[in-house]
């Protein structure tokens, strides 16, 4: 759905993003993570057409950016950091612009479909300037989804937002990734990463330091303390759906390697044996830093 091919965004002497490669199938979830000023925004800028290549090739469902910058846009719903939003306006009249100016059909219909579905119904008729932030937010989201498109880029959607607000938006993507709608997430929060994606690629300096499915499974590390170890402890671990590695530390601690979050079935199976403690060790922050602080 997503290609990107030696992608490079200078400014003057300074690069912003440099020989980039990477594609996302249809369907696919995938975090983009680094630190401030890794190139992450210039990247998902170039690839709505919001800002031009220096050099390299983007396409989007076999479009390139830079030669059919109208097209690609029909087809993707961005989200920059900072949404953009006009205060004065009321938030069913102001996603009722946004959809006209993407082209909708069906205006209204998509509007109501859209208000519902991000949790706007009951604030549509207010100025957005009397908003909060995570309702703000929630308004940015919605006018990226409002034409239905086929790629999702956000930069930081679920900043500002209270907890239980981050759990519905994660289950919104979820949802539209079910639906085949492709989607670029790029994010501080690694737990959302970890909840979500499918796949991380780690951006650091305007270069990819990492680009596969391996930064959630590396994740979910289990360390557990047992009373009573013994063979067929390890033998009940590595029966486990999603447990692909048993580390002997000695003196009763072990090491669980696995594909996903395995701590209760990993605490039921050790309890024959005596189970002391059981906690997550090596978590995607850890990856991440390990990885930036590598290429750094």
């Amino acid at each position: 759905m997503i290609r990107v091919e030696q992608l490079t965004k200078t400014y003057g002497p300074n690069r912003a993003v440099e020989g980039l490669n990477f594609h996302v199938d249809r369907g696919e979830v995938v975090g983009f993570l680094g630190p401030n000023g890794a190139g992450k925004s210039t990247t998902m800028r170039i690839l709505c057409g919001a800002l031009g290549a220096t050099s390299g090739r983007a396409t989007v469902d076999g479009h390139d950016v830079a030669e059919r910058p109208g097209q690609v846009k029909r087809l993707i719903g961005y989200l920059p950091e900072v949404p953009p939003l006009y205060s004065e306006m009321v938030v069913r009249d102001f996603l009722s612009f946004a959809a006209r100016l993407k082209g909708v059909a069906s205006v209204g219909p998509s509007v109501e479909d859209v208000l519902a579905r991000v949790g706007l119904s009951d604030v549509a008729g207010r100025l957005i300037g009397n908003l909060s932030k995570g309702y703000r937010q929630r308004v940015g989201i919605a006018q990226a989804l409002v034409h239905r498109p086929a790629v999702l880029v956000l930069d930081e959607p679920t900043s500002g937002l209270d907890p239980a607000q981050r759990v519905e938006i994660r289950d919104l993507l979820r949802d539209l990734s079910a639906g085949d709608t492709t989607v670029i997430l790029s994010t501080h929060v690694l737990a959302e990463v970890e909840a979500i994606c499918s796949r991380a690629i780690v951006i650091h300096k305007g270069r990819i330091v990492s680009d596969d499915a391996m930064a959630a499974r590396q994740a979910w590390q289990v360390r557990a303390i047992v009373a009573r170890p013994d063979d067929a402890l390890v033998a009940r671990w590595l029966s486990l759906a999603g447990v692909w590695g048993v580390d002997d530390l000695g003196g009763g601690r072990f090491r669980i390697r696995a594909e996903g979050d395995v701590r209760e079935v990993v605490a039921a199976a050790a309890a024959p044996s005596g189970l002391l403690e059981l906690s997550r060790e090596g978590s995607l922050e850890d990856v991440f830093l390990a990885l930036t602080a590598e290429a750094a």
